[in-house]
């Protein structure tokens, strides 16, 4: 079960993240733009996905990996439960999120970074 400092390690390990306070929430963001949100007491991240790759995550499991129920999630906001989903499937997410938000060159440089690691476990 990844823990919110899990959280906060990864997102923070891509290039030029920030950690800032979003309300009662603290929120990843590179640049001035959220690409996640981390809700400790709740054991929930919420992260900013493309509609596809909402799609592709949501069909692991909705109860564990869900669309904000509301506008937000229709812009591609989706919830995790931190308490459920697997470590490599957040660790996923978040890339995914933060290359939705990224500056090109920052999210090419992570889409490449994983492909390598891809490439060298097969």
């Amino acid at each position: 079960m990844p823990t919110p400092d899990y959280v906060r390690q990864i997102a923070l390990s891509f290039p030029e993240t920030t950690e800032q306070p979003h309300f009662d929430k603290t929120s990843f963001r590179v640049g001035k733009k959220i690409f996640a949100t981390l809700n400790a007491p709740q054991q929930r991240a919420t992260l900013k996905l493309s509609a596809q790759d909402q799609d592709l995550f949501t069909i692991y499991d909705p109860t564990i990996v869900y669309a904000v129920p509301n506008k937000w999630g229709k812009q591609g906001w989706t919830q995790i439960d931190l308490t459920r989903v697997p470590e490599e499937m957040l660790t996923d997410a978040l890339a995914a999120a933060y290359c939705e938000v990224a500056p090109a060159k920052l999210a090419d440089a992570i889409r490449a970074q994983r492909k390598d690691s891809e490439d060298e476990e097969s």
